[in-house]
């Protein structure tokens, strides 16, 4: 298969799941089975799960050097054809593998369904069996034999994960037309509509199914991740699972980096970086991208299809199988300040060409182990390509599973327009997709990041280094905001934790951090120091001192102002959706990222953690960041606020941002009473809220802080 970029009602049980999942780290591979129940499904299926290890796979990965130490990984089946469901002389079928779950004690089986008519029009060397206009034989031959099979009660005890046919909905958005990538067969199936049918079709006959989960396939940061794609996207989805059927019900999440090798996160290349005052995202690589790396662009794109019509309980999954990046050229730390270039490219993990190449990367690695919950949003890291399997033959091959020659898997190929017309990076003497390539796997064994048998455990005794360039960046009367260079560790800085006077403020995972509720016309220092996965900490940072702002208020110097109107009319249920904007009322263009909003609120409980969503924005819930801090001195009528950010845009002079709404909610769920709420009002049209405190680069520009 491939990965391309182109040219330019509520579930409250997730939550507290999420938070539980978060303290078991990694899937448990030793789990007591517990059956699926017919009388509601989970909301994250891999919470307890033991997930099924294909013995397939695993042999194949066991008989390479070094092999055995992920040969016990679980590992998503490939159903890529209708021969695949009854299974071939080299491939058990479907109910083999199920039997051979249950035989393992697993209770979890991850399937990828792949077999739709014009498959992924835009690569010929994951093209399928059927022809465009094969709905019927989708359906009758492949979706119901799977559909039946599953629905013996022989299997009622297995989780089922169904991942629903890769690259067929981004393709409709990015290369059916207009752009640079463009082909024929993709406006075919636009034109058709057989990939929505069909993905409409899949989603209503599995998901009717008490035991099976589906997650849809969404791309990655580096194919839908511009302003441009992202919100289409999500449109496309939402159009696609409410087919043929299909409710949005049906749909448990999506899955993002699907047989890609996008990094989970980029530790020295942040997008809100600058250089000498330029963006990052101007430059070559990031080339505007609203994102860099799965993690930011899972959970924006989980913004926005919820803003659409899904569920707000929605999970993400991303694929880590191929996309560690280690060996001797992964960067230790920024690149040199020299230009946006020089310090993209020498800071980013990702060593492709370009984020458009897709084909057996040479360089790439294994990336994080199977893991639930590991992040906000995301239901689990898992392996859905499994590694070893090719993505394509570098060279033409005669075959009767229906699969072309890509140029893209040449390593000789100079480009397309899909990836700037740069060299491939493919590794040669590659064969057909979904055949065992030797070279690869042992390629992505020496270059696993985390290092196979290393990271996490406790061989890895090494310390991070400790942060340098610690700086205070902003002062207001109640807030310092503070950023340091990234630290350097032999397996991976996971966090940062945030000193005030020796005593831990807080802790984040980028190289930023706002300290709030202070006194006003105080002096304050700060020290930084990393850790890693393992537990290490670093040593302290060198210590820096600031003095916060004398006290005061109003609306400043830049004509900024926030509106607010109560988009919840109970003071006493268990979420808080204030509806806000901003208005410039001044003479001049204001530049968004400089921007903070504060909404101020009580939460009742010392504590209790939040969750934050933007249900809808003007500008796209993609350029908007919540949070909520922590008052280290409670106010009246506040103990925490609700800081709202932007990573991008300019507000125009007499303009506003429009509607942005807003919500939160704790991680167990417990009601709020926002009676006494600072910032809480009760008019349902907008109106200006001098309660509701606006900053501009870190000084109080609108209202009267409690």
């Amino acid at each position: 298969m491939s990965s391309r970029r182109a040219a330019h009602p509520y579930a409250p049980r997730r939550a507290a799941v999420l938070a539980a999942a978060a303290l078991l780290g990694a899937l448990s591979l030793s789990a007591v089975p517990q059956p699926a129940s017919a009388a509601a499904k989970l909301d994250n299926p891999y919470v307890g799960a033991k997930p099924y290890v294909n013995p397939d796979w695993s042999a194949k990965a066991a008989a390479e050097p070094g092999g055995s130490a992920v040969s016990d990984q679980p590992t998503f089946v490939w159903l890529d054809r209708i021969a695949a469901i009854s299974g071939t002389s080299q491939a058990r079928g479907l109910r083999a593998h199920l039997d051979a779950a249950k035989a393992q004690g697993a209770n979890l089986v991850q399937l990828v369904i792949y077999d739709l008519p014009g498959r992924d029009c835009a690569a010929l060397a994951s093209n399928g069996e059927l022809g465009p206009d094969d709905l019927g034989r989708y359906q009758s031959d492949y979706i119901d034999p799977i559909a039946a099979v599953l629905a013996d009660p022989a299997y009622a005890s297995l989780r089922i994960v169904n991942l629903i046919e890769p690259d067929s909905l981004p393709n409709l958005v990015t290369n059916a037309g207009g752009t640079a990538g463009s082909t024929p067969q993709c406006a075919t199936m636009k034109a058709n509509g057989n990939y929505e049918k069909g993905v409409g079709y899949a989603l209503h006959k599995l998901g009717a199914l008490p035991n099976a989960y589906n997650y849809l396939d969404a791309g990655h940061h580096g194919w839908l991740g511009w302003d441009s794609n992202l919100v289409p996207s999500a449109q496309e989805f939402k159009k696609a699972a409410t087919t043929s059927g299909a409710t949005v019900s049906d749909v448990t999440g999506f899955i993002v980096n699907t047989a890609n090798y996008s990094p989970t996160r980029e530790p020295y290349v942040k997008i809100t970086d600058t250089v000498n005052g330029t963006t990052v995202r101007q430059s070559k690589w990031i080339d505007w991208n609203q994102y860099d790396d799965e993690t930011t662009f899972a959970q924006g794109l989980r913004s926005a299809l919820v803003a659409q019509g899904f569920d707000n309980g929605i999970g993400m999954l991303i694929d880590t199988s191929r996309n560690g990046w280690g060996g001797s050229a992964r960067p230790t730390g920024p690149g040199p300040s020299t230009s946006v270039d020089a310090y993209v490219d020498g800071g980013r993990i990702d060593r492709r060409i370009h984020a458009g190449n897709w084909c057996n990367q040479s360089g790439a690695g294994l990336g994080e182990r199977p893991a639930t919950a590991p992040d906000t949003g995301i239901d689990a890291y898992v392996w859905a390509k499994p590694p070893g399997e090719s993505d394509g033959a570098s060279q033409p091959l005669d075959n009767d599973e229906g699969k072309g020659f890509d140029r893209m898997c040449d390593p000789t190929y100079a480009g397309n327009g899909r990836n700037g017309n740069n060299p491939t990076g493919a590794l040669p003497d590659s064969p057909l997709a979904g055949h065992w390539f030797s070279a690869e796997f042992r390629q992505l064994l020496a270059n696993a990041y985390p290092p196979v048998g290393g990271s996490g455990g406790g061989s890895d005794t090494q310390a991070p280094s400790a942060p340098t360039g610690l700086a205070v960046s902003a002062t207001t009367a109640d807030s310092v905001s503070l950023t340091w260079r990234a630290a350097t560790d032999n397996t991976g800085v996971t966090g940062y934790d945030v000193y005030r006077a020796g005593t831990k403020a807080g802790s984040v995972t980028g190289t930023s951090y706002t300290d709030t509720g202070l006194a006003a016309a105080t002096a304050y220092t700060y020290t930084v120091k990393a850790r890693d996965a393992a537990g290490n900490v670093s040593a302290a940072s060198a210590a820096v001192s600031a003095t916060t702002k004398a006290s005061g208020g109003g609306g400043g110097s830049t004509g900024l102002k926030a509106q607010y109107k109560n988009n919840d009319s109970s003071a006493n249920d268990n979420q808080m959706r204030p509806g806000i904007q901003l208005v410039n009322s001044g003479s001049g263009a204001v530049d968004l990222y400089k921007v903070t909003v504060r909404y101020w609120f009580t939460g009742e409980s010392a504590s209790a953690g939040y969750q934050t969503w933007c249900d809808y924005a003007q500008p796209g819930c993609s350029t908007v960041r919540t949070a909520v801090t922590t008052l280290p001195v409670a106010r009246t009528g506040a103990d925490h606020t609700l800081d709202v950010t932007f990573t991008s845009g300019s507000l125009a002079a007499g303009a506003s941002t429009g509607d942005l709404q807003l919500r939160l909610a704790k991680a167990d769920w417990s009601n709020f009473d926002e009676t006494d709420d600072y910032s809480r009002g009760t008019g349902t049209s907008y109106a200006d809220a001098p309660k509701v405190t606006v900053y501009v680069n870190g000084t109080l520009a609108w209202g009267v802080e409690p």
